[in-house]
């Protein structure tokens, strides 16, 4: 099946009212500054993403150890890890019938500097500190999104989002 034909039966198949979920998070340096987090929820709702869940979080060492732990033993680990726990930050469940993108697509590259240049619009250009302090994070897919909410949010209904 041709990649074009195969992206239509799915759309045809999810149908108009599919609703796709996404875990945002609001890191750390987000949290610390209490104008913040209204602004990146009002960010949220303007660009069509819905808030399904949200909740506060506080990491220790072995909980951040735990959600990045397919990226132990890389250099920037320790510092990612050190970064979750330094303060408070929130955890959301987003839904469109494009969540992981739309979300991606608003917080922007990685790297706030390069977000900076090439998007200047994006929330990491205009919030992001450095690549690690990067102040967000977005599932990159379907699967890693039901993984990550699971985490964060264990007894989540997803059933009620087929």
């Amino acid at each position: 099946m041709s990649r074009p034909l195969a992206k239509a039966v799915k759309e045809t198949l999810a149908g108009p009212n599919r609703r796709q979920l996404t875990l945002a998070l609001l890191k750390p340096d987000i949290c610390s500054n209490e104008n913040l987090p209204p602004r990146i929820l009002t960010a949220i709702a303007e660009n069509g993403l819905e808030l399904i869940q949200q909740r506060d979080v506080l990491w220790t060492n072995t909980e951040a150890g735990e959600f990045y732990s397919e990226h132990k033993g890389k250099f920037f680990y320790e510092r990612l890890c050190g970064y979750m726990t330094s303060g408070p930050f929130k955890a959301l469940v987003l839904a469109s019938p494009d969540a992981i993108k739309g979300w991606r697509a608003l917080i922007g590259p990685t790297h706030p500097v390069r977000a900076r240049i090439f998007q200047p619009d994006t929330l990491r250009a205009k919030y992001g500190l450095t690549d690690t302090r990067n102040s967000f994070h977005g599932s990159d897919s379907d699967e890693t999104a039901r993984k990550e909410i699971h985490f964060f949010f264990p007894e989540f209904k997803f059933e009620h989002f087929k």
